[in-house]
C-alpha cells in the first residue's frame, strides 16, 4: 500500500467510530443530492469511497428493490461501522481502492461520491478510472454537506486557488477524465458537481 493510502486509512479508521455522531445533521443533504443524480428504478449505482456508508439508504431507496448499489471504501473500519449501523442492507460492501475498482467497465449508470476528491492522491486518473465503471451518459456526483468555505472554516484554513473543488480547476480536470461537468453548486449548505459519462 502506498503512503497515501496509509495516510487516509489511518485517518479514516481514526474517526470511523465517530463519524456518524459527530456530523447528525447530515442526512436531508445526502438524500437532496442523491435525488439530483436522476436515478431510476434498476439503476446500478456506486458509490465511490462510501465510508460509514451515509449514501446508501438514498440510494437504495431511488433505485428500489431491484436495483443494484455497491457502496466500495479502501478503510476497514468504515465499512464495519457502516455494518454495525445496518447500511450493508441497502448496499453490498466493497473493500476497494476507487483508484483500481474490481468492477466490469460500463456496468454502472452513476456514481455517488461523498467527500471523496479531496483524499484522491491522482485526480485525473481516479476520475478516469471511475468513468471506466460507468456506462456512456452515466452520471458522477461529486457531493459534500457543506461548501467549501464552511469546510475550511470549520477545519481552520483559507481556501486557497490551487483547491481542486474550485469550478475552474474542477471543470478540465473531470474533462480530462472522460467527465462533462452539467452543474456546479458550492454554498454553505453542500458541495454538488453532477458530471456526465461522455461516450
Amino acid at each position: 500500500m502506498s503512503d497515501d493510502h496509509t495516510h487516509v486509512q489511518e485517518f479514516f479508521t481514526a474517526r470511523a467510530a465517530d463519524w456518524d455522531s459527530r456530523f447528525p445533521d447530515d442526512g436531508p443533504a445526502y438524500a437532496a443530492a442523491v435525488a439530483d443524480l436522476g436515478l431510476r428504478e434498476g439503476d446500478h449505482v456506486l458509490d465511490a469511497g462510501c465510508g460509514t456508508g451515509r449514501a446508501l439508504p438514498a440510494l437504495r431507496a431511488a433505485v428500489g428493490p431491484s436495483g443494484v448499489v455497491v457502496g466500495a471504501d479502501l478503510t476497514p473500519a468504515m465499512l464495519d461501522a457502516a455494518v454495525r449501523a445496518g447500511r450493508d442492507r441497502d448496499g453490498h460492501l466493497l473493500l476497494a481502492d476507487v483508484a483500481a475498482l474490481p468492477l466490469r467497465s460500463e456496468s454502472f449508470d452513476a456514481v455517488f461520491a461523498a467527500g471523496l476528491i479531496a483524499h484522491l492522491a491522482r485526480p485525473a486518473e481516479n476520475l478516469r478510472e471511475l468513468a471506466r465503471v460507468v456506462r456512456p451518459g452515466g452520471v458522477l456526483a461529486l457531493f459534500h454537506p457543506i461548501g467549501r468555505a464552511a469546510l475550511a472554516a470549520r477545519q481552520g484554513r483559507q481556501i486557497t486557488p490551487d483547491d481542486l473543488r474550485a469550478e475552474p480547476n474542477l471543470r478540465p480536470v473531470l474533462a480530462g477524465s472522460g467527465w462533462r461537468m452539467t452543474s456546479y453548486a458550492d454554498e454553505d449548505t453542500r458541495f454538488l458537481a453532477l458530471a456526465v459519462r461522455e461516450s
